[in-house]
């Protein structure tokens, strides 16, 4: 077991107990849609997994772990990083997408950057405008820490291992191949509760919409006989959505958010059809 290399909004350390309370006891293939950091990922170490996420940047981290060579580069240079870190170098590497080029630099460099930016950022925040550019301030931090030794050796190590299957793509295509027996964790972008809510971690965000197209996919793999589990904020929109399942009611700390006011204990809901 290890840890999320990345902080991300939504994480779900806070209720881990919860998850692993109300997942299927057996199950053949794991999907993760909306893999963000990866902590249920990381605490299950599955045999056979199919992870995804929109955020081709968060994406790139998990190509380089999976490749000895890719590693070894990522790693390289978040070191380099930290070395030559400071408020006026932070907003060099943040700028790095605003030119055209950037769309061309090897995975091991947008996953390096992506890394660097996560804990040298205010508060852990991932956030894009609406160019698709990272736009969050420094943190004023005189030094950082890209990832912990042992972790981030360990995290390596699984990728290697296990070789998941690594896509970023839209969620209802990241599990089309799922089958009966095989387990799907769906961790979207949470339903707005209210004005301090944010779904921009990708240019487009997540809105009621996608939230019923993924009620929709919830359902259709039901019906296929896979596991489903879903997180999600506990909204009077999403219980109606999901009614003809069940929804366990939880509560979590959220320290992610893009105004102080926005933090503190959240009910959540954790949806599953078994």
């Amino acid at each position: 077991m290890s840890n999320p290399l990345v902080k991300w909004a939504g994480g779900k350390r806070q209720i881990m107990d919860k998850l692993l309370e109300h997942k299927p006891k057996k199950f053949k293939t794991y999907f993760e849609p909306f893999v963000g950091g990866g902590a249920l990922l990381l605490e299950l170490e599955p045999i056979h997994a199919s992870i995804n996420d929109s955020n081709k940047e968060l994406i790139c981290i998990y190509r380089c772990l999976r490749s000895k060579r890719l590693f070894k580069k990522m790693y390289g240079l978040c070191k380099e990083h930290e070395v030559n870190h400071s408020e006026e170098y932070y907003y060099k590497v943040r700028d790095m997408d605003k030119k055209k080029s950037y769309s061309s630099e090897p995975s091991y460099v947008k996953a390096a950057r992506c890394i660097y930016l996560n804990k040298a950022c205010f508060n852990g925040l991932y956030r894009v405008n609406g160019s698709g550019q990272f736009n969050v301030p420094f943190n004023g931090k005189d030094k950082i820490n890209c990832f912990d030794e042992d972790n981030i050796q360990e995290v390596h190590k699984y990728f290697l291992k296990r070789k998941p299957i690594i896509n970023s793509k839209d969620f209802a295509e990241a599990v089309k191949t799922a089958k009966a027996g095989d387990f799907v964790y769906f961790d979207p972008p949470y339903d707005v509760v209210g004005k301090q809510s944010f779904t921009d971690y990708t240019k487009g965000g997540f809105g009621k919409d996608e939230q019923t197209r993924l009620r929709d996919v919830f359902k259709e793999l039901s019906d296929k006989g896979v596991y489903v589990m879903a997180s999600n904020a506990n909204t009077e929109f999403i219980n109606e959505l999901y009614k003809d399942f069940n929804i366990h009611v939880v509560t979590a700390r959220r320290n992610i958010n893009s105004k102080g006011d926005g933090r503190g204990k959240v009910e959540e809901v954790i949806i599953t059809n078994y």
